[in-house]
């Protein structure tokens, strides 16, 4: 079931939720610069196992509207904020991707973990920012020939093979965002980082990480997990930065343990 929900006046955010009847609930915040698609092979899975799946597209990305503005990580939080509230939300499981982790870290610090009784972090996008070059040359890019960009992107995306129908399905997600929201949230990526939010983190937090990460390194998990108190590190031993799919039996399976 497809919908949107108003975060500020005149921009919507599409929501996606997958067996709204389940018994416990998991709100999945997608990756930089895809959608919530990315998400396909959880939601293949977890519902039939009785969950309910919601994720959304970040404004500027996938079905959501794409405002010129707000692609700051406060303003983001404040987007799934809007989504909590709307939905009356209580007691799920925030699960965020990259820099879906880092919007996810910084919700947490802003709302003091308002309605999150548990926090998945998968390859999240922390402590530190993206290096200034590394951002810019993304930026450069996007702006001048983005098709480009997201082709390099999933090259360095994954560890193990993929095949070239999945890698265009891939290229598809990035696609559907915008140009300026995917220069612009990579600023932010450079300019801002959530190593002040770790501290403010209570809640029992899985932090989910590919030891062969070429985008965000496994080292930053490490930190991340020292940083957050009730925190625990689950190595993905055949991941790059996309566990969620290059081991999603494994991946799958860890949520529902740790969600219960």
């Amino acid at each position: 079931m497809g919908y949107f929900v108003t975060v500020e006046n005149g921009v919507k955010i599409y929501v996606e939720d997958i067996n709204p009847l389940g018994k416990e609930t998991i709100l999945f915040i997608h990756g930089w610069p895809l959608n919530h698609n990315q998400f396909e092979y959880q939601f293949n899975v977890l519902p039939a196992m009785g969950y309910r799946c919601i994720a959304i597209d970040w404004r500027g990305y996938g079905n959501s509207d794409k405002p010129i503005s707000g692609y700051n990580f406060d303003r983001l939080a404040d987007d799934v904020h809007a989504v909590i509230s709307t939905l009356q939300l209580k007691n799920f499981t925030l699960a965020g991707h990259s820099t879906g982790g880092a919007i996810s870290i910084r919700y947490m610090a802003r709302y003091q973990g308002y309605g999150v009784s548990k926090l998945i972090l998968i390859d999240a996008a922390s402590p530190s920012s993206v290096s200034e070059e590394v951002a810019n040359t993304f930026i450069t890019e996007t702006l001048n020939d983005r098709p480009k960009m997201l082709r390099g992107l999933t090259d360095v995306f994954f560890f193990q093979y993929i095949t070239p129908p999945l890698s265009d399905w891939f290229f598809q997600l990035g696609l559907q965002a915008a140009g300026w929201s995917t220069a612009a949230v990579m600023m932010s990526l450079r300019d801002e980082n959530v190593y002040n939010d770790l501290g403010k983190i209570q809640v029992p937090t899985l932090i989910i990480h590919g030891i062969h990460d070429k985008v965000v390194p496994f080292n930053k998990a490490q930190e991340t997990n020292r940083l957050i108190k009730n925190s625990q590190l689950v190595p993905f031993q055949y991941s790059g930065h996309a566990p969620f799919l290059e081991e999603r039996d494994k991946f799958n399976q860890l949520l529902a343990q740790f969600i219960g």
